[in-house]
């Protein structure tokens, strides 16, 4: 991974040929440097024959850049987020921490920026003791989640959940990939649609496909 290309005349927010030219570039660095097969245990508990490590990638500059170019791309255009009213994005600590700043960068030099937050596992044990860490919410903000892996979804259910408690408006969630173990559908369940850019059979055809 070399950082993003500087001769490849691609910006975050061009138009939407170059947004899949990113997602090609990202799914090449993913399958080469994140997904890996093997018998390992997931954070769920599940026990797996395969893993993807996303944050090999997504604190890699180039995969940053990519990551959080398409993201945002989607968080502004697709129709069930009601792109023009969301004020932030973030997620739970620490799948969604290394793109975070890279979209709300990318935000502010398109002109048009997003504050992000992190929704930490546990409160601070000191200072404000928060678990939404960021620019300060209010009730009644909208907000889009992130991660960059979903499997069963309790992560994203948990931060989920910290933020309507505090009254803010969850529009829906967004992962690099779905893993297809159920994420969409506990996620449905709690009216929050979840998008992702990858599936596991992306990787792997005999992969689940979350059809």
């Amino acid at each position: 991974m070399t950082g993003c290309r500087r001769d490849s005349k691609i910006c975050p927010m061009n138009q939407e040929k170059n947004i899949h030219k990113l997602r090609e570039d990202l799914f090449k660095l993913l399958k080469k440097y994140s997904y890996k097969e093997g018998r390992v245990v997931l954070s769920s508990g599940k026990v797996a024959n395969y893993y993807i490590d996303a944050r090999v990638v997504t604190l890699s500059s180039e995969g940053a850049f990519l990551s959080a170019s398409i993201i945002l791309h989607l968080v502004r255009t697709h129709a069930e987020f009601g792109a023009s009213d969301i004020s932030a994005v973030g997620g739970p600590t620490l799948g969604a921490d290394p793109f975070l700043g890279a979209i709300s960068a990318l935000s502010f030099i398109d002109n048009k920026p997003l504050n992000t937050f992190i929704v930490r596992k546990t409160p601070k044990k000191h200072g404000a003791a928060r678990r939404i860490e960021g620019p300060p919410l209010a009730k009644g903000d909208k907000v889009v989640v992130i991660d960059d892996v979903a499997t069963s979804g309790g992560s994203l259910v948990d931060c989920i959940s910290v933020l309507r408690n505090e009254g803010i408006v969850v529009c829906g969630a967004i992962v690099i990939i779905d893993r297809c173990e159920g994420a969409k559908e506990v996620l449905a369940g709690i009216d929050c649609p979840l998008i992702s850019i990858f599936k596991s059979s992306d990787f792997n055809k005999n992969l689940p496909t979350g059809a």
